[in-house]
């Protein structure tokens, strides 16, 4: 079957389509033809061999994380789903391989995708996934309090604009100028340029939502008391240690989580879209035979949503 892959780390460059063996629906396991994969952000740092003393020397690897597409098999004692099922979910821990003809994974790694909901625009929301998490579970976001997120108009920004909106906070996004229409169109009260707006220009907050990964401590000095900042990317291993260092702040560190969504989570997504509270933003559709180019589009930034690649 087609599949993105690499044989060395480095740049975007290093990414073609080749070919590897499909993968057969296993004990408890279901196959699942992929529609469309998108491409995250995360990635980047395990293909450009940021993380080799983890990923290893073995090549060729593989991308992406979530996807969507249909269901092709059912192994041995998979249960709950049928043959043709549209589903959407992600990979196991550390097993990227998504962007491919097919994957085989666990039930529990997905479900049923939305009604009504193309699937290779629905493939821009299963990071929505983190942002519930995020909002609802690391901040404890209460309807009423200032919401502050950092990257509005990409990927993971622009799900927690819509979902911090849907639980009744009262948000403010930064993007670059030529987004600021987008990021007020998905629901928040205020939008401003990053590029031109400090720290010191904006207010006080009870949430901060950052997809940035840069300038950590000046954001996190626009936390009211009681106020919670997640972080959800980094720049550097600098920012990474700042937000270890953030917890002898008590309850005014920076959160962190690496995300892992299950069934439930996947569920509880479903039922924001089919309530109309959560739509998806797609930048461009890329083919996979241009993989290099999705992920060139998303490292040089000003991302409007989603890059999405096309596998069917």
């Amino acid at each position: 079957m087609r599949a993105a892959l690499y044989d060395g780390y480095g740049p975007p460059e290093v990414l073609y389509e080749g070919r590897v063996p499909t993968p057969t629906a296993g004990p408890g396991q279901l196959l699942v033809r992929v529609h469309a994969v998108s491409v995250n952000g995360g990635e980047w740092l395990m293909r450009s061999g940021g993380l080799r003393w983890v990923a290893g020397r073995r090549f060729p690897k593989r991308v992406g994380l979530d996807f969507t597409g249909e269901v092709a098999a059912t192994g041995p004692g998979a249960t709950g789903y049928r043959v043709g099922d549209r589903v959407w979910g992600v990979m196991p821990t550390m097993r990227f391989g998504s962007a491919a003809e097919y994957v085989a994974v666990q039930p529990r790694q997905l479900s049923l995708a939305p009604e009504g909901l193309d699937l290779v625009e629905a493939v821009a929301l299963p990071v929505g996934t983190t942002s519930i998490t995020a909002l609802r579970d690391k901040a404890r976001l209460r309807p009423g309090e200032r919401v502050l997120v950092r990257g509005a108009s990409g990927g993971v920004g622009n799900t927690t604009v819509q979902l911090a909106k849907a639980m009744g906070g009262r948000v403010t996004g930064l993007a670059s100028a030529r987004n600021l229409d987008l990021v007020r169109d998905l629901g928040a009260e205020e939008a401003f340029d990053y590029a031109t707006t400090s720290p010191a220009d904006l207010g006080r907050f009870d949430v901060i939502v950052d997809t940035a990964g840069s300038d950590l401590a000046a954001y996190r000095r626009l936390l009211a008391p009681g106020g919670r900042m997640v972080g959800l990317s980094f720049d550097s291993m600098a920012s990474v240690g700042y937000v270890l260092a953030s917890y002898v702040f008590g309850s005014r560190r920076v959160r962190f989580f690496s995300g892992q969504p299950k069934h439930a989570l996947f569920a509880e997504l479903t039922r924001y879209v089919e309530e109309g509270a959560l739509r998806p933003v797609v930048d461009t559709v890329h083919p996979l035979s241009d993989i290099a180019a999705a992920y060139r589009a998303l490292e040089a930034g000003g991302v409007r949503g989603k890059h999405v690649v096309r596998v069917l």
